[in-house]
């Protein structure tokens, strides 16, 4: 299994759609919300995602930018493994 953490940034427009939801299921990812942070500008989630190898995460997060969400790898670890 590959695993994977990143914070999507969800603009205004986005908000209230649920994508993430979508993007499990058009894909076979597994996905864990670590944290979020929701206004009524913007969204900001940070999230574990696990899939069975390298081209459904990528295919996974191809998912989520061509929908529009900023997707940004969590490179420190303020979240634990």
């Amino acid at each position: 299994m590959v695993k994977r953490q990143v914070e999507l940034i969800f603009p205004t427009n986005l908000i209230k759609e649920p994508v993430i939801y979508k993007m499990s299921k058009a894909l076979d990812v597994v996905f864990n919300i670590r944290r979020a942070k929701v206004t009524p500008t913007v969204g900001e989630i940070q999230l574990e995602l696990e899939t069975k190898d390298d081209v459904t995460m990528e295919k996974a997060v191809q998912f989520l930018t061509k929908a529009g969400i900023q997707v940004e790898p969590i490179t420190h670890s303020t979240l634990e493994s």
